[in-house]
């Protein structure tokens, strides 16, 4: 997570309504036009499911109020309008509380094709729609009141299996891989890069092995976790998730796949 931001998210008014500027909504519309055909063809069934049940705009930003209506009837979750960052804390404490956090903002023209920071593209197209799926509201549920409870140390392991999962997941479906995790479904290079590129590593997810992986937020993915079907995520939401931290703690990280980050010159 980026330790400052130029964005700034918006608030609503006592109806939970945003003003979303022309220029705003254009950009959403831009973004949903270049995305919806690359998704269609790549993401899993449950995420397209939830994507017919929000029923999203495709012309301007979607308020919050009519995506909560769909989410409630559904699974009980809302979403959360939060700041465009907010702490390990915040974020645990919200999801532990059924209340899925979205940054009330939209990336800049300059930053249309990547930002670091989660805005409401990413929030809304890329993990709201399977928020409506009970096997994935149930799983970041839980993952939410274990992170509630644990550590500061604790959560920084925990933050790598949402990363490989919630985030990055592929899913086999059938004799297929599919698409889950929200950072590559919205996201028009890493969708196709995800499936289509003989680079990344792409393992079957064993929830230790995804403890113990070092990852960085700002570049293509070397590594992707298969879960081997969908359902699987009720599975892991039954584990002992916190003895497997300690084991992860205990045997060490994997080496990163990936270079370290050039630091700026001061």
């Amino acid at each position: 997570m980026p330790k400052s931001t130029q964005y700034q998210s918006k608030e609503s008014d006592e109806n939970g309504v945003i003003d979303w500027s022309d220029e705003e909504n254009q950009i959403w519309s831009e973004l949903y036009e270049r995305q919806i055909p690359l998704v269609k063809e790549r993401a899993c069934q449950e995420y397209l499911d939830g994507l017919d049940l929000l029923k999203l705009n495709e012309k301007a930003i979607p308020q919050l109020p009519d995506i909560n209506k769909v989410l409630m009837e559904k699974t009980g979750w809302q979403t959360a309008e939060v700041p465009a960052l907010i702490n390990f804390g915040e974020f645990f404490r919200l999801l532990a509380n059924k209340q899925f956090p979205v940054a009330t903002f939209i990336r800049t023209r300059e930053e249309f094709d990547y930002l670091q920071e989660p805005d409401i593209f990413h929030e809304v197209f890329g993990h709201c729609p399977l928020l409506t799926n009970p096997a994935f509201a149930h799983f970041t549920h839980t993952y939410g009141k274990l992170g509630l409870a644990a550590s500061k140390e604790d959560r920084v392991y925990l933050a790598r299996l949402y990363w490989f999962t919630v985030e990055f997941g592929l899913v086999r479906a059938k004799d297929e891989l599919k698409i889950y995790g929200g950072g590559i479904l919205s996201s028009p290079g890493e969708t196709i890069y995800a499936l289509d590129s003989d680079t990344p590593l792409r393992n079957p997810l064993t929830v230790i092995d995804a403890l113990r992986t070092p990852y960085r937020i700002d570049i293509m993915q070397p590594l992707y976790y298969i879960l081997p079907e969908f359902d699987h995520l009720f599975e892991l939401a039954e584990m002992d998730i916190m003895a497997l931290v300690e084991k992860a703690k205990s045997l060490g990280l994997f080496s990163p796949l990936f270079p370290p980050k050039e630091k700026k010159a001061s």
